[in-house]
């Protein structure tokens, strides 16, 4: 799987999945390295916006997450959250 970031927000579905189902499935790419390196703070960023559009999967995975991460890498996703939230 090629390596992708959502830059447009107005996609409500991507191939029948909902935008939610899309950020979870990016933020398990990330963790997991499927198709990509292993990026700890990548991986929250994305479930953490999976988890504010509704997805109770990525709430519980970054919830998992989040227990293999320091504090500064931690608040790095959580600043990239907010930013790419405040931008789409």
């Amino acid at each position: 799987m090629a390596r992708f970031e959502m830059h447009n927000s107005d996609m409500a579905t991507m191939g029948g999945e909902t935008q939610a189902d899309v950020f979870c499935d990016m933020g398990l790419m990330y963790a997991t390295g499927r198709g990509c390196p292993v990026d700890l703070v990548s991986a929250h960023k994305w479930l953490n916006i999976a988890a504010i559009k509704g997805s109770d999967r990525a709430a519980e995975l970054r919830a998992d997450l989040s227990h293999a991460m320091s504090k500064a890498q931690l608040a790095e996703a959580l600043r990239a959250a907010r930013e790419w939230m405040t931008m789409h």
